[in-house]
């Protein structure tokens, strides 16, 4: 079966992001095309990167990049859900995906943002970064408002018709990741 990650992309206290992750996990959970996990950032409590060699060297020599490497190459794809500071993802997302190269290649992303303007600009970087990475990031985005979507910007309250477009998105990472199987090996920079 198909492992797909759902990666909680902020550690900011009264962070809105984990109510976001799990209502992704709660809807992914109803689903039978894939094992859903959620992965949040707090319980692998990375400092800011502290390996010296570079990550696509595979060289991992601090425990805590060793354990962060073994949950992300245990699975097959990954729903993000980031939150959008200053016209970008947070920056311990971006810390996190930097620690790794090979555990992300040849897997599919997709993305579920939520900011004052739905979280865009930080998935258009976070697409820009999936490239880099060898992954594939589907098309389907689900964006959610600060302004629609949260009661005074901190209560999460999805409209019911957001299940849908997150569906799509689930269809879509589950389709690409299973496609992608044959791929997944070992990759050199």
């Amino acid at each position: 079966m198909t492992n797909i990650g759902i990666i909680l992309g902020s550690t900011r206290p009264g962070r809105n992001g984990e109510a976001v992750a799990r209502w992704v996990q709660s809807v992914a959970s109803e689903r039978t095309d894939a094992r859903y996990e959620l992965v949040d950032l707090l319980d692998y409590n990375l400092p800011h990167l502290d390996e010296a060699i570079p990550a696509s060297a595979g060289q991992y020599s601090q425990p805590h990049t060793q354990r962060w490497a073994e949950k992300i190459a245990s699975f097959d794809g990954f729903v993000v859900v980031t939150p959008e500071y200053n016209h970008s993802t947070s920056g311990a997302l971006k810390n996190a995906i930097d620690f790794l190269f090979a555990e992300w290649n040849n897997k599919a992303v997709g993305f579920v943002s939520y900011g004052a303007n739905g979280g865009t600009r930080a998935v258009e970087h976070l697409r820009l970064i999936a490239g880099e990475l060898m992954m594939a990031d589907v098309r389907a985005q689900l964006a959610l408002s600060l302004i629609t979507d949260f009661e005074n910007f901190s209560t999460f309250v999805p409209n019911e018709y957001h299940k849908q477009s997150l569906g799509t998105v689930l269809d879509q990472v589950v389709a690409w990741s299973t496609s992608l199987s044959h791929l997944r090996a070992p990759v050199s920079a």
